[in-house]
This record gives C-alpha cells, structure tokens and sequence, in this order.
C-alpha cells in the first residue's frame, strides 16, 4: 500500500479535487474529442505527479551509532573538505546529495543522539546545485549530536522548484536515526557535514536511498 507524507494531505486533496474539475469540465465544454481527451490525460499526469513526489515508503533502518545514514534520496554531488562557518568553524567533510522532483523528499535523521541545534535562515532560491546554494538559498541547519562518531551537522536547502521546508528537529530532542526529520517540498537538496577523519563509503554520482544506505562510517 503507498503511504504518503502527512506534509501532502491538503496539496493532494486540493489537487485531486482541481483535477476532478477540470476532467468534468474538460468532458462538457470541449467539443473535439481528442482534446477533451488530452486535457484529461495531463490532468490525470500531474495528479499521479503530486502523488508520487509526496509518496512516503516505509523504510526499515538497522540503527546503528558507528554509521551515518542517508538523510534523503538522491544522487551525490559533492564530496570534499569544506570551512564550515555557521556552526562549527572548522574543517569538515562535506557530503551533499540532490533531489530531482521525482525522488522521494522525506528527510530523515542520518544519526541517532541529540539534536544541539536547529535554525531556519530566508534566502534566495539558486538551483540546489549552484555552489552558493548551501549559504545563500533558504534552508534550515541542525546538529545531531552521537555519542560515538560526535556532531553531525545536516542543512536542508530549497532550491528554484522548493520554497517550503519542513523541519521537525528541536533543540533538545532525542533524535532516532532513520525517523521523519521533515520535509522539502519540489526538488532541493541535503548537506551533511562529517568529522574530519570520518570514512566516507559512497562516492560522486553514487544514487543513494534515504533511511537505509551507509554513507559514511566512523
């Protein structure tokens, strides 16, 4: 049975009836078949679109504290040693994996421990790929802190499509690796900053599977 994200509930609902609308109307007031045809069939495409871009497959997660996990779907675009400023002001090992709109967009907790910070930052809305995307765009920052690989910082960033992100991390939380962290609406994209020494297990271009797949190792 598909589930769906409970962030798609009123989009779905608004959508399905928008649909139900114009394949009635489509069906009275357009007298060319083939027309009335096709405006139907793309109506019913982007329905089964916002349906399956807030599809929400349950994921089983062996929890591990020695491992890091994909926070999201998606494809690895960058690997490499970075300054980062916002929190730690020191090196890291910088992991970023984009989303396209047809992944799925949950975000979840890449590591187990307690969540030590957690802020939203406004900003522009740069395709999730441009390099300035991670401190310019919208996005919202939250550490996670485990006992045995340290501070695990992941940044949830919007991109041209995305203009709402959903962030349920609190400071204070108990964070469950693998558990709902929240959610991106319309293609973005995930960082996730490692201690440097951390084993990095996937590689660029690698597709990766949110929840489930390793991507880094203490």
């Amino acid at each position: 049975m598909i589930r769906f994200h409970k962030e798609g509930y009123k989009i779905i609902a608004f959508t399905f009836l928008i649909v139900i609308a114009i394949v009635l109307m489509a069906d009275t007031y357009i007298e060319l078949s083939c027309l009335s045809k096709t405006v139907q069939v793309l109506a019913l495409f982007f329905l089964v679109m916002i349906l399956q871009f807030f599809r929400n497959p349950k994921r089983i997660t062996t929890k591990n504290d020695d491992v890091v996990i994909a926070p999201v779907d998606g494809k690895v675009v960058v690997i490499e040693e970075v300054e980062e400023t916002e929190y730690f002001n020191d090196k890291r090992i910088q992991v970023s994996i984009f989303m396209s709109p047809i992944n799925v967009h949950v975000t979840r907790y890449a590591t187990g421990g307690t969540v030590k910070y957690s802020k939203y930052h406004p900003g522009k809305y740069l395709v999730a790929w441009h390099p300035k995307a991670s401190t310019e765009n919208e996005r919202t920052t939250i550490v996670v802190e485990n006992e045995s690989i340290g501070e695990v910082l992941y940044r949830q960033i919007a991109g041209a499509l995305a203009k709402r992100i959903v962030n349920y991390a609190k400071e204070g939380d108990k964070a469950e690796q693998g558990a709902d962290a929240g959610f991106i609406k319309f293609g973005s994209r995930v960082d996730v900053f490692l201690p440097l020494g951390t084993n990095v297990t996937v590689n660029l271009g690698d597709k990766v599977k949110g929840g489930v797949q390793v991507i880094a190792e203490k």
